[in-house]
Formats: C-alpha cells, structure tokens, sequence
C-alpha cells in the first residue's frame, strides 16, 4: 500500500515536470520563432544610441553701406551631458563646481533622484576652454555635446526688432520669434550601435538617420547706420521731455521696405532676462495698437477728396464744436480767428476736428450730417483701402487691431466722428504709416517689408514671397495731400529746422488716453504721435517717418513728437545725402 503510494506521488511528479517542460518550450517557441522580431527590436534598443543633430541657426544681418552686417551670430558652445546610472554623482558634483558651475542647469540632486534616468543636461553655454578643461578630467560618462550659443555683437541695437534666443533654442518676439522656423532649420537625427555605458562605438554616413538642415541666415532691409543714429536721437528725446518710451519708424513710401524701427527703452538680447519689465521686449511700432489721434485727419481728408466730394479750397462753417449723439465734441484750437467760415486746407493746418468731422459729412452726401452712407465710406476707405485694423504682411508678428463696425453698436455716429480724427479705433504704427504712405507716394498701398533677402555665399538673394501693390488713390488726390501736408509744415508758425531745397510735410496727433473705461477728459495723460515725409523740393516723397511717444502721467502732444521727427528727418537728410530740389 505505501509502495503504490509513492509511485502515485512520482508520477505525479513526472505530469508536472512533463508540463512545465511543454510550458517553457512553448515559451521558446514564441520567443525564438514568433517573437523574434520583437526581441531583436528590444535588443538592438538597449545597444542602439538616437541623439538629435542640432542645426546651425541661421544668422541675421542689417545693411551697411549696401554690404551685409551681423547683428545676430552664433558662437560654439557646449553641452555637459551625463549618464546617472554610471558617472558618480561626487565625481561630477566636483567636475561642475570646479569648472562650470555658473553654467549649471539642472538640480544634480533631482537628477539624480529618477530611477533609470540614462541621459541628463546637467550645463549649458559652456565655452570651448572650460569644455575641454571638463573633456581632461576623465569622469565616466561625461560627453561634451557641441551646440551654439547666440551673440548680439552691436549689443542692446533694435533689440526690440530683433527679439532673442531662449535657453531651449527658441526665437522669442522680433525678427528671432517671428522667423524662427527659417532661422532655426530642422533637426537631424545619429543613430548608432552604443555600449553599456550608452557611449557611441561607431558613427558613419550610413548611421545618419536624418541629417541636419542649418537654418538660413537673414538680412534685413533695416539700416545700421541709420538705426543707431535714430535710436540715439529717440534716447535724447526722452533724456529731454516727460516721455519714458519713444518709438521711430523710417520707411521708403515708393516700396514699403522699412531702414530703421527704434523702440526705447531697449534691452542686451543676450542678456534677456535682465529686465524690469516684460514689455520691453514688445515691438511697439507692430504689436501694440493704439489711437493715434489727429494723423488720422490725413486718411479721413484724402478719402473725401479722393471721392470728388471735397478739395483743399472747400469752406465749411466752423463754431468751434459739433454736438453728436449728444456729446460735445470740441477743438483744441480755439482761437476767435478760426470762427466762421474757413476752407480745408485751414482745418488740417490748425487740425480742427470739425474739418474732419465735416470731410465724413461729404462722404454722406449731406453737408448738414452724418449718416449711414458716410459711415460705411469711411469704413471701407479706413478698414478695405488703407487696410487700417488689418494685418500689413511685414515679416514681424503684429497685432491685428480694430476699426469699429459703422452700423452695430451705440452711438456710431459720434464714434466714427471720433475715427476722422484718430480715436475710438486700434491700428498699429507700421499699418499707419503704411497707409499715410499711400496717401503721399502716388496713391499706392504696398505691403510693408522688413526682409531683403537671405544671404547665400556672402550674396543677398531676396526671397519671393507675395507682396500686395494697389492703387487705392488717384494722382491728384495724393498730390493735394502733399501741398497740404507741406502747408502743415509752415515754419513761420509750426517752428523747427528749415530745410532750403526740401519739401517736409507731415501732421501730428495729441491722443487722450482712456482710464477707468472712459477717455481722460484733463489731458492730464497723452501720447504724441508726428507722421511725415521727406522729399526733395517738388520731388516725390523718399522716405516716410513716423514718431510715437508716451509716459505714464505725461502730457506728450504732437509738438513734442513733431521735435523729434524734426531731428529724425534731418538726420536721414544728411544720412542718405539727399539731393535737394530746385
């Protein structure tokens, strides 16, 4: 009986070896034959290195004198990159305070802290010396990655055009934000047979994965020369008034294409973080909309005598005020020789917002009052020809803005009054001084353009992109807009410098600003805006300045901007040798 029972027990013994043989050649099987690919994947994964080739960033060059200047490069930098699980956390403690410890990015102790971490950034920008003092010290599992690192040679210059580079590689606001897939190129990818310690044994063409695409260096339309004289006149002009930001935009009416775009107070792009506040970095002539006040006379003006309703020799009575929608809507000027009845000429000279108000009442076909035909003219010479509200297509990020719907909302009557001279609206620098252009060039609106072209073996080649050209005035409108605009720059009467054999025209704008919901009637607060334009006596307009400045609690009118574009247009004069006229 006890034999029977021990055989029973050794067969039993013999079934369950039996099966958990059959079980584990199973297991073979599956893994040998049925798996094999997807064991063979996971082997080659434990042994194959994937690491991104950082592309070349392309550079960003400003003319000088008709040749390419850097204003952006790139310098070779290094990476200290470690593997947790072999290099000894002492050893490289030692390696980073000895050498490199203002280049630190990274908390070793977190580093450390994840469980199977093989790859980690410990250091950034390190230069090339302190690399190869690292590359001598000998500890496991250190690699030197080669990178680069962006330099601003010309230092804090345009630094509002021409925005920076982040830690992560990544072009931030102006002309690095806004062409940073260019500039930047695409990432290539090594991958290749490593060893235990993840180390590559070997890297040649056919472990290349996807090669790098260096990015394409830039070079901008914008001036050097000129732009450090104009930033340094904008400088003078805050040392010497209330304001605390200036911004300058000089651009050729017969093309769109832009040769200086100053915002102050600036900041070192290389040294981005060091600033007080985060709007330094905006680019205040395309990001930042605002109510530009009585330059808007030019558009609401050329618009009515563009349309034949209206000449610079057309009268109205003017009382000094309007009441519209039951608000009183007043001149600045108020002298008792401007009472009766003036031309038009007279109301842009002395900028009288009756004179615009009276321009949109034309633009209705009742010289007595606004109405509906007239409000929708102006939105689609403000809003569809002057593209006002609407993004221009330069090569920068800008803000869209705002023109007001003529017939949704209150009040839309006393709004669009307000529209003729320059308020109750948004539109950005660049838009406006693209649209005054329009007005003085012949007609033509042309998009904008901060770009000449990418270089390419030390050559400009310019990049076909689809640029608008279109004629939204005729000839004799524009030509009375010029004599008007010159007639604004009497100087018997406006001051400033005289210009012998030059024709200057321009007009200014004193905007109130809005607090607590509502427009600041004590004018205690004012942004000053000047647009104009150069030109030899009786010659076409060679270049269109535009000047905004603006201090919180500051009365800034357009005088005090007009000042500035005195300086401004002076210096561009002898800047670029323009000849006078007869």
């Amino acid at each position: 009986m006890s034999q029977n029972k021990t055989l029973s027990k050794i067969q039993v013994l013999r079934y369950v070896i039996l099966v958990a043989l059959i079980i584990i050649l199973a297991r073979l099987f599956f893994i040998q034959i049925v798996e094999h690919g997807d064991w063979v994947a996971k082997a080659n994964e434990q042994h194959t290195l994937l690491e991104k080739i950082t592309p070349k960033r392309g550079e960003i060059y400003m003319m000088d004198n008709d040749e390419p200047v850097a204003v952006a490069l790139n310098q070779t930098t290094y990476q200290i990159v470690i593997d947790p699980v072999v290099t000894e956390k002492a050893v490289i403690e030692d390696v980073i305070q000895k050498y490199a410890k203002e280049y630190l990015v990274a908390d070793l102790n977190d580093v450390y802290g994840v469980e199977g971490l093989r790859y980690a950034v410990v250091a950034r920008n390190v230069p090339r010396k302190v690399a190869e003092e690292i590359a001598e010290s000998s500890a496991a599992a250190v690699w030197l990655k080669k990178t680069n690192q962006r330099v601003y040679p010309e230092g804090n210059l345009a630094s509002g055009l021409l925005g920076f580079v982040n830690s992560d590689g990544i072009g931030q606001y102006g002309v690095e934000g806004s062409l940073n897939e260019s500039l930047a190129g695409k990432e290539g990818l090594i991958k290749t047979t490593a060893d235990v310690n993840n180390v590559a044994l070997s890297i040649g063409n056919d472990n290349v994965k996807i090669p790098a695409e260096d990015g394409k260096s830039v070079v901008l339309s914008v001036d050097r020369g000129l732009e450090r004289g104009v930033e340094e006149l904008a400088a003078k002009a805050i040392d010497e008034t209330a304001a605390t930001h200036a911004s300058v935009l000089v651009m050729d009416p017969n093309t769109g294409k832009v040769v200086a775009m100053a915002n102050l107070p600036n900041y070192d792009p290389a040294n981005y973080g060091d600033v007080d506040d985060a709007s330094r970095y905006l680019n205040y002539t395309t990001e930042v909309p605002y109510e530009p006040a009585s330059t808007c006379k030019s558009f609401s003006f050329a618009a009515a005598i563009n349309e034949g309703l209206m000449t610079p020799e057309t009268t109205y009575f003017n009382q000094g005020y309007e009441i519209i929608d039951d608000w009183k809507i007043q001149n600045a000027e108020q002298r008792s020789m401007l009472y009766g009845t003036i031309n038009m000429r007279t109301a842009l000279y002395w900028s009288l917002n009756t004179g615009s108000i009276y321009a949109l009442k034309l633009l209705g076909g009742d010289p007595s009052s606004i109405n509906q035909t007239g409000r929708e003219k102006l939105y689609d010479y403000y809003h569809n020809k002057f593209r006002l509200g609407q993004i221009t297509g330069i090569e920068l990020v800008e803000a869209e803005g705002f023109i007001p719907d003529p017939n949704e909302g209150w009040g839309r009557d006393s709004v669009y009054a307000n529209m003729t001279f320059g308020q109750n609206l948004g539109i950005t620098m660049v838009q406006t001084a693209t649209a005054f252009s329009a007005v003085v060039n012949g007609g033509y609106w042309r998009t904008p353009t901060i770009v000449a072209g990418n270089l390419e073996n030390d050559e400009v080649v310019p990049i076909e992109t689809e640029r608008v050209e279109d004629k939204i005035l005729s000839d004799e409108t524009s030509a009375m807009m010029r004599e008007m605009l010159v007639n604004n720059r009497d100087y018997k009467v406006r001051g400033g410098i005289d210009r012998a054999g030059y024709s200057v025209g321009g007009k200014s704008g004193t905007a109130q600003v809005i607090k607590n919901g509502a427009y600041d009637d004590t004018m205690s607060e004012t942004v000053g805006t000047y647009i104009g334009f150069v030109a030899p006596k009786e010659g076409m307009p060679e270049y269109v300045i535009m000047v905004k400045m603006l201090g919180e609690g500051a009365y800034l009118d357009g005088g005090i901007a007009s000042n500035l574009f005195d300086t401004v247009s002076n210096y561009v004069i002898d800047y670029y040798k323009i000849k006078p006229g007869a």
